[in-house]
């Protein structure tokens, strides 16, 4: 097939992360694969399996920019695409109109809890598939009919099992517990509720490091701020540390004692996948998309949303219990690695997503998998 994957992110997440992995692995399977990014787009260095020749960059600033609707149109038809595909809900109108004036299919993947718009519902009639990254967002597109339900499939988030699947660092017993979380600063993602568990579990014990990656999206920084009047206020200066973006997430994970997800709401929860894939034991909040992953006792550990102290308990437990947390690790890599995955299957994931493309086109343009 034929496959052009449309990005205007200026910034690397955990959509942009899946949309590199995703680019790549189907390139390595034999598909052509093309994107369409901003420019000077980050993501561009992580297409690493695409021809330069295959990227294009152009405008896009908002749904409406005609002149890149038109330029990206004229791009589909030139190289003959087959599927458009599109990840974020700025992109999904410039996506469709870019498919109006060829035979292509339009797919797109909503990786966010949050409704679509009048203008979606205007825009996106020629859709061919939604691709839900959880059962919970196929249940928030299911309620907003835009879309028949036929075209609605789910597929949890891939992630390249390999890249995590290294040795542990070895651990020094002179060094402290580590405990980390990953997620853009913001007051969904719960590091609050973070920085309010360590400040409980430092009363118990003073043998922990608390380390949150990720980085203030907001306009004026005022996330980050607070965040760091919080952890002054409550003397943690010296035991969280903000370390910014990451790069290597799988290096940082590898550092790990315990991954914390405190999100106060999750679509999916890439972070916590991959550090089950590390094989590092897994708290979280029980948000939508955490209740789809974890397996409470059996393969982490899940606490009521904004219930800090039962977080704080739940990490001591682990903390005072190596061996609770290596079955929980295990168990978790067994999860991730293993073929009874969820419907969305982890192994199988790309090869899932060009199946759930695969009925838009007819069979004899298809290539095979």
């Amino acid at each position: 097939m034929r496959i052009l994957q449309i990005c205007s992110a200026r910034e690397i997440g955990g959509g942009e992360r899946h949309l590199a992995d995703l680019a790549n692995a189907l390139a390595r399977r034999g598909h052509d694969v093309f994107a369409a990014l901003s420019p000077a787009s980050p993501v561009r260095a992580e297409l690493r399996s695409l021809p330069p020749k295959q990227i294009i960059e152009l405008p896009m600033r908002n749904s409406l920019n005609l002149a890149s609707a038109v330029r990206l149109s004229r791009f589909v038809r030139e190289h003959q695409i087959e599927i458009v595909h599109a990840h974020v809900a700025r992109d999904y109108p410039l996506a469709a109109l870019a498919t109006g004036r060829s035979k292509a299919q339009l797919v797109l993947t909503r990786h966010v809890l949050f409704p679509l718009n009048r203008i979606h519902k205007l825009t996106l009639r020629r859709t061919a598939r939604v691709i839900a990254v959880s059962q919970a967002v196929a249940a928030s597109l299911n309620s907003q009919r835009i879309f028949a339900a036929e075209k609605i499939v789910m597929i949890h988030n891939g992630i390249d099992v390999q890249k995590f699947a290294r040795s542990r660092e070895d651990k020094v017993t002179d060094r402290k517990l580590r405990l980390g979380m990953i997620g853009h600063i913001a007051p969904i993602k719960g590091q609050e509720d973070f920085v309010r568990a360590a400040a409980i579990v430092q009363t118990d014990r003073d043998d922990v490091e608390f380390i949150i990656a990720g980085e203030d999206k907001s306009q004026s920084g005022e996330n980050r701020a607070a965040l760091e009047k919080l952890i002054s206020n409550l003397k943690m200066d010296q035991t969280v540390k903000l370390i910014g973006w990451v790069d290597e997430v799988a290096d940082l994970l590898s550092t790990l004692d315990l991954f914390v997800s405190p999100a106060r709401s999750e679509p999916f929860g890439l972070s916590i996948v991959e550090a089950m894939a590390g094989g590092v034991p897994v708290v979280a909040n029980a948000s939508e998309g955490a209740r789809e992953i974890i397996e409470d006792n059996q393969n982490g550990r899940l606490v009521p949303v904004g219930a800090t102290e039962a977080m704080a308990m739940a990490i001591m437990d682990l903390l005072n219990d190596r061996s609770e947390r290596k079955r929980l690790a295990d168990n978790a890599r067994l999860t991730v690695h293993g073929s009874d995955w969820p419907v969305g299957r982890i192994m199988n994931y790309f090869g899932d997503v060009a199946q759930a493309s695969r009925p838009c086109i007819h069979a004899q343009d298809a290539r095979a998998t």
